[in-house]
């Protein structure tokens, strides 16, 4: 008879119960109990790309939960989940043009705005960094400081009257069309996060699922 492993270190596995009748296995090195197969869907080791992909594809939390069955609770709590495995990327490339901007977006009604901020840099259109709150100096202060870490040559953003007071003079321009890549990069975004779509009635219902989408869009 062959003998089961374990799918988290690979190790042999014995029998250990059944579970609405599907045989349970217990790893004999690291103690996790599995089943080879499940009846809920969730379980299914490839749910976690899937619903990365549709995230970044402008599916709702809803259209996901259609799409592979699973509850909108499961998806919400996996894309939490998730969230929490990606890091934000480790620059260390010197003197490079980096362009900064903001979108509004709603959290937990309609009437409730909220202001996603966040930078590129100009030649790979790579995401350096964001935050989700309102646009004050203490917010944009810790993306700012990341971007100067990183000695740029220039630093593009709009007339908002707080970044002259967070960027040195010799490195920060702001003047029509300096941030067009930016700018269609929010299009793209807007496009591809369902949450962010103009005219839609889709939202966040918490700062908390917003970040967690950001940083599956941006990095996962």
């Amino acid at each position: 008879m062959e003998k089961k492993r374990c799918p988290n270190c690979n190790g042999y596995a014995i029998k250990n119960g059944k579970q609405k009748g599907n045989q349970r296995y217990k790893c004999k090195i690291c103690q996790k109990s599995f089943q080879l197969q499940y009846k809920y869907k969730a379980y299914e080791p490839q749910v976690d790309s899937l619903i990365k992909t549709l995230l970044k594809e402008g599916c709702g939390v809803r259209s996901i939960s259609r799409i592979l069955d699973i509850s909108t609770k499961t998806v919400l709590t996996r894309i939490i989940k998730i969230s929490k495995c990606i890091k934000s990327p480790c620059i260390a490339k010197h003197g490079g043009i980096y362009e900064v901007d903001e979108l509004w977006s709603f959290v937990g009604q309609k009437t409730n705005t909220i202001w996603v901020t966040y930078a590129i840099e100009r030649e790979t259109k790579r995401v350096i960094d964001f935050f989700v709150g309102n646009k004050t100096k203490a917010n944009i202060q810790p993306l700012m400081d990341k971007i100067l870490s990183l000695y740029p040559k220039r630093i593009y953003t709009d007339k908002l009257n707080i970044y002259p007071r967070l960027i040195p003079k010799e490195i920060h321009r702001r003047f029509q069309y300096c941030t067009n890549r930016i700018e269609r990069h929010n299009l793209t975004i807007r496009t591809h996060i369902k949450r962010l779509s103009r005219r839609t009635i889709c939202f966040s219902k918490s700062k908390i699922y917003l970040e967690a989408h950001l940083r599956i869009y941006f990095w996962g």
